[in-house]
C-alpha cells in the first residue's frame, strides 16, 4: 500500500486563488541594510522612468513616491483578456530621523532599483545641553 499526502482540496480556492482574482500588491518591495555609517535602501520599481520618481524628507520622514503613465492600449489587433501591469502612482515612507536633511541622502536609480545611502546622524549631538532648574530654600 502506497501513503499519498492528503492536501487540503478546496475548489474556491483553485479558482479564485490566482492572481488575476486577488488584488494586486501595490507595495514597493524594500531592503534595508544597517552599515557602519548608515543604512542602505533598495527599492524595485521595475518598469518606472527615473523622471517619475520623486524623493523627499519632511518632519523626519523620507517618501519616495513613482509614478508610471498609462500608455494609450488601443489596438486594431485585439482586446486585452487578462491585464496584469500596474499603472498609477504608489508611495513609501521611512522615519530616517529628525536630524537627516535631502542634502544628506545619495541616491541612485539603475536596472529599476532605486539605491538611497542615508547616514547615521546622532540626533542627541544636535539637542540642547539639558540644564536644571535651580530649587530654593
Amino acid at each position: 500500500m502506497m501513503m499519498i499526502p492528503r492536501s487540503n482540496f478546496d475548489l474556491f480556492d483553485d479558482i479564485f486563488g490566482d492572481s488575476f482574482f486577488k488584488k494586486e500588491d501595490k507595495m514597493m518591495k524594500t531592503d534595508i541594510r544597517e552599515t557602519d555609517n548608515g543604512y542602505i535602501i533598495d527599492v524595485d520599481l521595475p518598469g518606472y522612468k527615473k523622471e517619475n520618481i520623486k524623493i523627499d524628507v519632511t518632519d523626519g520622514y523620507l517618501t519616495i513616491n513613482a509614478k508610471m503613465n498609462q500608455k494609450n492600449t488601443e489596438d486594431n489587433n485585439g482586446k486585452y483578456v487578462r491585464r496584469e501591469r500596474f499603472f498609477g502612482e504608489c508611495s513609501r515612507s521611512f522615519y530616517v530621523g529628525e536630524a537627516v536633511e535631502d542634502l544628506d541622502i545619495k541616491a541612485k536609480f539603475q536596472n529599476g532599483i532605486l539605491s538611497l545611502e542615508i547616514p547615521k546622524i546622532d540626533e542627541r549631538k544636535n539637542l540642547p545641553e539639558k540644564k536644571y532648574i535651580e530649587i530654593s530654600d
